[in-house]
């Protein structure tokens, strides 16, 4: 049988022949371990990337906060295009990252090893660290030492396959445009993210106002408390039959195998757990951080959570929105009750803040018009997985 040729699955038509294989250290030089410096604050110039700063998704510079190398930078540590430095240590050894001229003067630390490649194109050889062969060439050179580690003479020891100049040029300026059209569409969530924040604010202050169909004024919002608009309910009248609904911030209240949260609870505390409705809101132990939680569905929840029910005729996604702004988050704040090493929120203390009503019509047009850019977000979102799906995708069948 003829042995398989080093040749990827889908191929530019022009180009044929089999790829060459060379070592990490035959297309590179200067190779270099980081700045052995802490970190500091921001100087406005000098920036400083750790392993903790490259994303572990996107694989590009996301600091947070943006920090400087506590020490006088030195030149021979500050990255230049060509560059792509490689976590050598920790959970997160192999991640690795290109560096771009519009990510500015960054200098990179001493947990990173630097390769300059220059016999080879950079973004050819980068991406190639994004595939599941250097995934598991990573796995295994870590675990020869005991604890995840590689360093530069094993990195240079990595083996890549490589085409001609030309291809490699072409397949990078293949991939650069998928990338580029992915990073504009996460540049418009976050535009539509930013938007709706700001947004929010001035509806819920009343610097915006809708108004009704006719074109008429919405009467004036009321200041109501908490008991006024809901009352809590502890009902446990199921026959644990029910989704167990996890808490979360970012999904609400959400049945736990559909976010694969899991965490073992006997058939005996699941008969104290509670009956959670469609449309309730739940004050959670992290409320003081994220708002009251609004649920989707029916089903169960921890007795530690408190459960609010309307008891007068409300959009309920009018106070999925506000009980979320920062101004009511500020609000929960000012009554907290320490339980634990933790903050909980008390229905006594829920039904004391004041809550912004406007009529129910207008409640109506203001969460239509949010769950209009709700809409758009999610739909940038799913456009964003898909590509990147289809980059991958890619990916694995031009490369050998």
């Amino acid at each position: 049988m003829e042995k398989q040729k080093n040749i990827p699955q889908l191929r530019f038509p022009e180009f044929e022949g089999e790829w060459e294989k060379k070592k990490l250290g035959e297309i590179s030089s200067g190779v270099m371990y980081g700045m052995n410096a802490a970190a500091k604050e921001y100087d406005g110039v000098h920036k400083y990337i750790r392993i903790t700063d490259i994303d572990e998704n996107s694989r590009e510079f996301c600091p947070n906060p943006l920090s400087s190398p506590d020490e006088k930078p030195d030149r021979r540590y500050k990255l230049k295009t060509g560059d792509i430095v490689f976590a050598r240590t920790g959970a997160s050894v192999g991640k690795s990252y290109l560096y771009k001229e519009e990510d500015g003067d960054l200098y990179f630390a001493g947990f990173l090893i630097r390769f300059t490649i220059n016999k080879a194109n950079p973004f050819f050889v980068y991406t190639q660290t994004l595939l599941r062969p250097y995934d598991k060439w990573i796995k295994i050179m870590s675990m020869r030492s005991g604890q995840p580690g590689v360093n530069a003479e094993e990195f240079k020891t990595l083996n890549l396959s490589f085409p001609s100049l030309s291809e490699q040029q072409k397949i990078a300026f293949f991939f650069t445009a998928i990338d580029h059209k992915i990073s504009q569409l996460k540049r418009k969530k976050t535009l539509l993210e930013q938007y709706k924040k700001g947004v929010m604010q001035k509806i819920f202050t009343q610097q915006i106002r809708f108004k009704d169909d006719n074109g008429q004024e919405f009467p004036k919002w009321e200041k109501m408390t908490g008991d006024a608009l809901f009352e809590t309910v502890s009902n446990k009248n199921h026959n644990s039959d029910l989704p167990i609904l996890a808490i979360t911030q970012e999904h609400g209240a959400i049945p736990r195998d559909m976010i694969d949260y899991y965490i073992t609870v006997s058939e005996q505390s699941v008969e104290s757990y509670k009956v959670v409705e469609k449309g309730d809101f739940i004050i959670s132990l992290r409320s003081f951080q994220g708002g009251i939680e609004y649920s989707e569905y029916t089903g169960i929840c921890s007795p530690a959570y408190i459960i609010l029910r309307a008891t007068q005729r409300i959009d309920h996604r009018y106070f999925k929105y506000y009980f979320k702004t920062d101004k009511y988050i500020t609000d929960l704040n000012r009554k907290l009750e320490g339980i634990r090493d933790g903050k909980m929120i008390s229905y006594k203390y829920f039904s004391e803040i004041e809550i912004n009503v406007p009529s129910l019509p207008e409640q109506t047009k203001i969460s239509n018009f949010l769950a209009a850019i709700d809409d758009k977000i999610t739909h940038t979102q799913n456009q964003i997985e898909k590509a990147e799906v289809w980059k991958k995708g890619l990916m694995q069948q031009m490369f050998v």
